[in-house]
């Protein structure tokens, strides 16, 4: 069975924004869990006490099942649903983003808000490394040493990573491979080494993957 596929900010990001003199800052943060998240916008409170607004917003789960946000005295739904359906709409999960505002004494407006939150999501996604967490399927290896170079060169076709290698009477090869090719790539090893290879399947785990 394939694996949920998450989207998420890798590690944590920062920028800023300004429009009409009020000041944004724009904090995201990878989460696992509700408690992190939570733990995360606790802490930019604490850090930007003398600000206005500390509004935020997060989902977490494959599927996004769990949600939140809010407009933290802004209008109602100007600032934290925005936030929110920005994440949406990027299909970004286990990601927490919390947008301070220090406001510059010219009213925005319930739409300029909305826009100024949304901007701010959107900004602090490009500010920030995005992973795809994707399973790979972990396979031993094993052959004669005749065959190096042929695995080697074999591999880089299925997307295969050589986390480990182990050389005593046979050669070893730890291998991690995105589990929709497992099954294609164990069988080119056994085709290319004439049924020498002694594959091994291991568990499965989710590797973040980071955009470039």
């Amino acid at each position: 069975m394939t694996s949920p596929h998450i989207t998420s900010v890798y590690g944590s990001a920062e920028t800023e924004y300004t429009i009409k003199k009020s000041r944004f800052l724009i904090h995201l943060r990878e989460v696992t869990c509700e408690e992190e998240a939570s733990a995360f916008i606790e802490a930019r409170r604490k850090e930007f006490w003398d600000a206005r607004h500390n509004c935020y917003a997060y989902q977490i789960g494959p599927d996004g099942a769990i949600q939140k946000s809010s407009d933290d005295g802004e209008p109602s739904g100007t600032a934290g649903r925005p936030m929110l359906e920005v994440l949406k709409k990027n299909s970004i999960t286990n990601t927490v983003v919390v947008v301070t505002r220090y406001f510059g004494g010219i009213k925005l407006g319930a739409s300029g808000l909305i826009r100024a939150y949304s901007h701010c999501v959107t900004l602090g996604l490009e500010a920030a490394e995005i992973a795809d967490y994707l399973p790979y399927q972990v396979v031993n290896v094993s052959f004669p040493y005749s065959f190096v170079s042929v695995i080697e060169r074999l591999v880089p076709s299925y997307a295969v990573r050589i986390a480990d290698r182990s050389f005593a009477s046979d050669v070893t090869f730890t291998l991690e491979i995105p589990e929709e090719q497992a099954g294609p790539a164990i069988q080119a090893i056994t085709n290319a080494t004439n049924g020498n290879a002694i594959c091994k399947t291991e568990k499965t785990k989710v590797i973040p993957i980071v955009r470039t």
